[in-house]
């Protein structure tokens, strides 16, 4: 494989503006150019950095594709494979920024401050109940994937004393986390946590994994918290088992369908809190995925094996 010209797809401006990144790696030899839908700069690429999926990706001669996105279930990989384009991902570079996010949410939980907010919004001064509030330290949580965002994650909650449990593909144990529970033992995982934490990436075995019969195993004053994809998760069981008492609550920064549609009741429960995707948002977001690429331009030219490739 050998890469002359360089283009980035204008679907990454769904995250940070493509010259932004453009400009991160001028210094590259291949030429680094902006492409949009429909351009004719397209066909002189031979690899292309990108948000998005096109069809029309595949009718080119692209050779490596690179998504800025630790998830590729939006890329078609048989019909990549067959192409011989070659597929990488961003796996490995939003643990820090998902897990503050995470952290962030059960602080606004614990400590009631997401009341708080919408109460501001009302100009309404009002104490929570005396048992509302509580403390993060001690509380337990179970992480349900342990990859680098479930293990970012991890790192933060045993930081501020809580007691960190995990679930993986092996029991195999995992730095910050005290028990580590393989698939099989899901339910008995999530029984005994205060917070739920999805950190999976979407797959078929994934699809739907946290469902009636996952919520009904948590405790009645457990919390969910989904930064993994919309479709690991039942979200009309997850509306009932909130609406039913099941559970506590929620903090949901994905969804089965995107953006949130405007009649969801997800919206308008009290101990829900929506975020619009966005965990892994963060200012050097652009730079992280400039290193990927810088990296593997390097493995190209050595004709090596390159990081995060998926096909």
């Amino acid at each position: 494989m050998q890469i002359s010209h360089l283009g980035i797809h204008e679907s990454v401006g769904a995250i940070f503006p493509a010259e932004q990144l453009r400009e991160e790696l001028s210094a590259l030899d291949p030429t680094v150019v902006v492409v949009a839908d429909g351009d004719d700069a397209l066909a002189d690429c031979d690899a292309l950095v990108t948000f998005a999926h096109r069809d029309a990706f595949l009718d080119t001669d692209l050779e490596w594709v690179h998504s800025i996105q630790a998830g590729y279930d939006r890329f078609p990989l048989d019909e990549f494979g067959d192409a011989g384009i070659v597929l990488t991902n961003s796996t490995g570079i939003h643990g820090t920024s998902v897990g503050e996010t995470v952290l962030g949410t059960m602080l606004e939980i614990a400590r009631r401050l997401h009341g708080f907010s919408r109460q501001q919004v009302a100009h309404e001064w009002n104490r929570p109940d005396w048992d509302e509030p509580f403390t993060l330290q001690h509380e337990p949580i179970c992480v349900v994937g342990l990859g680098t965002l479930g293990q970012g994650i991890a790192k933060r909650a045993d930081a501020i004393g809580m007691h960190v449990t995990g679930v993986r593909r092996s029991a195999e144990s995992v730095p910050h986390v005290r028990t580590v529970y393989a698939n099989d033992d899901l339910h008995e995982a999530v029984s005994g946590a205060r917070f739920v934490a999805l950190a999976t990436p979407l797959t078929a075995e994934t699809e739907g994994l946290m469902g009636k019969a996952e919520f009904d195993a948590m405790r009645n004053d457990a919390y969910f918290i989904n930064v993994s994809r919309g479709d690991c998760a039942d979200q009309d069981a997850l509306v009932a088992a909130v609406r039913d008492g099941e559970i506590a609550g929620a903090a949901l920064d994905v969804f089965e369908e995107e953006p949130l549609p405007e009649d969801s009741p997800l919206w308008d429960m009290d101990d829900v809190i929506v975020t619009p995707h966005a965990a892994a948002a963060e200012v050097d977001y652009y730079r992280h995925i400039a290193e990927l690429v810088r990296e593997n331009t390097q493995h190209i030219d050595a004709d090596e094996e390159l990081t995060n490739r998926v096909v």
